[in-house]
């Protein structure tokens, strides 16, 4: 991915996330993590190359098609201050309902009761329902947010730097239910952390990004404190492929199989 003003965001980044894979993309910032993520949901389309969803490109044609499969937890939260709990939630159903349920914001039973049952398993209790989002802390808004992501039971999921603006503790319990929710329903994790003890904790695979490019991509277990190193020393050029591990396949499961591709 290469901007207008000739900024290379990403360079020859290549990758496969198998099914009910929990992937974290780690780096600095700057590394081009969140570019990666914008381009595995349609949001910026990448210079060259392609991305693919279970087989399906992501293009004009398919985005709508296939984004609605793709849940997102974000930084900032991303949700409405002003709406209740259960508004925000609910909102994670939108890109399926009816124009005029949209404007009108008139949710199917079923939708309704999918988003109390959210609430409760991420661990908020029925008084949260009408509670202004506004008035929640970090920690509970980040439930929030992952109920919201979880509405349509997407395959894949995409998390960038969801902890980032919490404490210790609390982006444990977050990363914690972040990947307990995942693997009940198998889906896709991809998220990207700069934090490598978390990375480390939460990960079946680690794909390490500095300055756009690919210095490591293995299993979590094989990023030691060298390789942890040489990723934040500056000065030091991103080695490629040769830090690159072999990764087992994970075994198939209800969940999505991205790829992004270099041409």
């Amino acid at each position: 991915m290469r901007y207008a003003d000739g900024t290379a965001a990403l360079k020859s980044v290549s990758m496969l996330v198998q099914r009910g894979q929990f992937c974290v993309v780690l780096g600095s910032s700057g590394a081009g993590k969140s570019t990666l993520l914008r381009m595995a949901n349609g949001l910026v389309v990448p210079t060259h190359g392609t991305v693919s969803v279970d087989g399906v490109q992501l293009d004009a044609r398919t985005l709508n098609a296939v984004r609605p499969r793709i849940g997102m937890v974000h930084q900032q939260f991303n949700l409405v201050p002003r709406a209740t709990v259960a508004m925000n939630v609910l909102c994670g159903a939108l890109p399926v309902l009816p124009a005029w349920r949209a404007l009108l914001a008139r949710f199917p039973a079923d939708a309704r009761a999918r988003a109390c049952e959210l609430i409760e398993q991420v661990g908020l209790a029925p008084e949260h329902l009408h509670r202004r989002v506004s008035d929640l802390s970090g920690g509970q808004q980040q439930r929030v947010g992952i109920a919201r992501a979880f509405m349509l039971n997407p395959p894949l999921l995409l998390a960038d730097e969801p902890v980032a603006s919490l404490d210790p503790r609390i982006s444990r319990e977050i990363l914690s239910l972040l990947r307990t929710q995942a693997r009940e329903r198998g889906t896709t994790v991809l998220c990207s952390l700069h934090q490598i003890d978390l990375a480390r904790e939460y990960a079946d695979r680690i794909v390490a990004l500095r300055g756009g490019a690919v210095m490591f991509d293995g299993p979590a277990t094989a990023f030691d404190d060298t390789i942890a190193h040489s990723l934040y020393e500056v000065g030091v050029a991103p080695t490629g492929q040769d830090a690159r591990v072999p990764v087992a396949a994970s075994p198939a499961t209800a969940g999505a199989k991205l790829q992004l591709q270099e041409v």
